[in-house]
């Protein structure tokens, strides 16, 4: 039986706004082209990963509406403007049969590790959602939902927890690049170790002392 096609709901935030525990984290670099860059990053793994029929993202940033639609995203306004559990239920409304969301900042996301979890949510238990948790353990990177199933999502701080409270059932595979999301400079850095996406990776090469 072959895998359903997924959709998969990213919200960006305004990059003014965006990733601010990462100000000043690449010296020389404008803060808003590294949160464009991790978003885009993210993004272009998540089209390039074969289980995904399409990306919606979440946004009323203009930059980042017209990269990922350039990318070849679906871009819903942020109608809801109401933090990011508001803008993941608003993009999987517009969304039908398997769904799931993913934060915006994992950009050294790997098109196949995505593919395997997502086949290992699909193979899961029929009508439950589920979630994985990022390499700390305590957040969230990837919630899932199958068809007819609300999509709930309850990320923030400890949102691991807060999911598996929910009824969601943890996905325990073995996929670095999709748990390593980055919210510090060490995040930054474990997370290029394990090979940045194109864009954040030139910001990194720009930013290293010469």
């Amino acid at each position: 039986m072959s895998q359903p096609r997924w959709a998969v709901v990213v919200p960006v935030k305004q990059l003014a706004a965006a990733k601010s525990r990462l100000r000043g984290a690449l010296p020389g670099v404008p803060h808003e082209e590294l949160a464009l860059a991790l978003a885009t990053d993210t993004l272009r793994a998540v089209l390039a990963c074969p289980a995904v029929a399409e990306a919606l993202v979440v946004t009323d940033d203009a930059r980042v509406a017209a990269a990922v639609r350039a990318a070849g995203a679906r871009v819903l306004p942020d109608e809801p403007n109401a933090g990011l559990n508001a803008a993941f239920r608003h993009g999987a409304a517009g969304a039908a049969g398997w769904v799931a969301g993913i934060t915006a900042d994992v950009p050294a996301l790997r098109p196949a590790e995505l593919a395997d979890a997502l086949l290992s949510a699909q193979n899961g238990r029929p009508e439950v959602r589920r979630f994985l948790a990022d390499a700390p353990g305590e957040g969230t990177v990837l919630l899932t939902a199958p068809p007819g199933v609300p999509l709930d999502p309850r990320f923030g701080v400890g949102s691991a927890l807060a999911h598996a409270a929910s009824g969601a059932v943890p996905l325990d595979g073995d996929w670095p690049s999709l748990r390593r999301d980055v919210d510090t400079a060490a995040d930054l850095a474990a997370a290029d170790r394990l090979g940045l996406g194109p864009r954040t990776a030139a910001l990194m090469a720009a930013g290293r002392p010469g």
